[in-house]
């Protein structure tokens, strides 16, 4: 084993204090599944209980590893098997008291997100499916730290698309629902197409179904990392400047990987994986859209933007996989715009619109995240925005996702302001041309023929 010199250590300090390098979230997964039962007042005693129990040292373990090693560990968070797999005995109203359970027991363990309030429905409902997402709105609402998601296609299933019309109603009654905190129901809820079972980043963690019981999971950040290396290459060709991203994907990984062998081992919990995602924060310099405009780019959102993402990507996995075995869930770039100073920034200046931004996912980890809409827009327009970025991440067989903010009584130009991680976000143009029609066919878009590969 190569040992650690003194520069490595100095350069990963410099990399924590003026960088913004940080393990972003350590993430518990645990599975809910023996709290199945008929009785809505025994499940919730028993989710709560089981939480409260599995993630009582979760918090302290963290801020201990932080202290003694000096590694930044932003958030704690919980992850649970999808809650829908709960409820096939359960009315909505009954679906609600298990979110509220959640939200209790994430409070006591002292977490900032818990995820999981979700149901997989790609080629179908169950009778747990549909009182869980008629639930949604109302859970989010009387919930402070609970995020849903739902995944309502993938490859081999294809696109659900009456799921798609719910969804796209779910997300504008959870904005209504939440009008009076800024619509902040809605950045805790994710629409997702072949979503995956390790993510440890919220909104759109839960706990697999194919997990061990119980499994803690590391998502790394460090878009200003990047960009600083970028910075010293200036002028060199792609090929070095490739090179340069995966070498430090390389580095932080490594960081990623050392926090999550130390949790898991003073928890007695297994590792599961480290997610190198490059997930941005409003913090000048933490910008995933910097990096793309240090590669030559004006503003991100001119031409070139999608293929210097590209790049950024591919890059970061390959580094990646080079450090650690168990490299997992979406690690790549996130562009999230209300998380992002520099993707807010080239939105107000109009180089960055909602459809440039979608063809971006094309390339991305994830999809269209955090972006703010107009108040005023229908419910069948989003649907028809879900099924757009389902349709990318279906025929392209990745994950992609949406996680749209209508802005209640907010139009183009206003800013939608959060706070913390979410940041803020500028409202952007939507098509007023309809989708109505579309969004009512219902039925399943089937899936594409290279999904067949068995």
């Amino acid at each position: 084993m190569n040992k650690i010199g003194l520069s490595d250590i100095i350069e990963t300090n410099n990399m924590i204090d003026h960088q913004h390098l940080d393990v972003r979230t350590i993430t518990m997964g645990i599975s809910l599944l023996d709290c199945c039962g008929e009785d809505i007042n025994k499940v919730c005693g028993k989710v709560y209980d089981k939480v409260c129990t599995k993630a009582e040292n979760l918090v302290k373990t963290g801020c201990d590893i932080e202290a003694e090693m000096g590694i930044p560990i932003v958030n704690k968070r919980i992850s649970v098997t999808p809650v829908s797999l709960l409820c096939n005995a359960f009315s909505p109203d009954e679906c609600i008291k298990i979110a509220q359970a959640l939200d209790r027991a994430a409070k006591n363990c002292g977490v900032n997100f818990l995820g999981g309030y979700s149901a997989l429905v790609h080629k179908g409902y169950n009778k747990g499916d549909r009182a869980l997402i008629a639930s949604i709105p109302e859970a989010l609402a009387c919930t402070d730290i609970v995020c849903s998601s739902v995944n309502i296609g993938s490859t081999k299933a294809g696109i659900n698309m009456d799921a798609v019309k719910e969804m796209g109603e779910t997300i504008r009654k959870t904005a209504e629902l939440t009008a009076e905190r800024n619509c902040i129901g809605c950045a805790k809820l994710v629409v997702f197409c072949n979503a995956v079972e390790d993510n440890p980043f919220m909104a759109g963690a839960f706990h697999g179904i194919g997990e061990p019981e119980c499994v803690i999971n590391v998502g790394v950040s460090g878009p200003g990392v990047v960009k600083v290396a970028l910075e010293k290459i200036k002028g060199a060709d792609f090929g070095v400047v490739a090179e340069t991203v995966k070498k430090t994907a390389f580095k932080i990984t490594r960081m990623g990987q050392l926090v999550a062998q130390e949790a898991s081992a003073r928890l007695n919990v297994p590792f599961g994986i480290v997610d190198l995602s490059l997930a941005p924060t409003p913090a000048v310099g933490d910008s995933v859209a910097y990096i793309l405009e240090e590669m030559g780019l004006e503003s991100c959102g001119a031409h070139g933007t999608t293929a210097a993402l590209a790049l950024l990507n591919d890059a970061v996995k390959k580094g990646g996989v080079m450090a650690s075995s168990y490299v997992g869930g979406l690690s790549g770039a996130f562009i999230p715009v209300s998380e992002d100073a520099g993707m807010i920034a080239a939105v107000q200046r109009g180089a960055l619109s909602l459809d440039k931004l979608e063809a971006m996912t094309c390339v991305c980890s994830v999809g269209l995240d955090m972006i703010v809409i107009p108040g005023d827009t229908p419910a069948s327009t989003i649907s028809g925005i879900i099924a757009d970025e389902a349709a990318i991440g279906m025929v392209n067989n990745k994950t992609t996702a949406v996680r749209l903010i209508p802005a209640i009584g907010k139009n183009f130009g206003d800013v939608l302001d959060f706070g913390g991680l979410l940041g803020s976000g500028p409202v952007q143009k939507v098509s007023t041309f309809s989708s109505e029609a579309f969004a009512a066919r219902g039925g399943r878009i089937p899936a594409p023929i290279h999904s067949l590969r068995n």
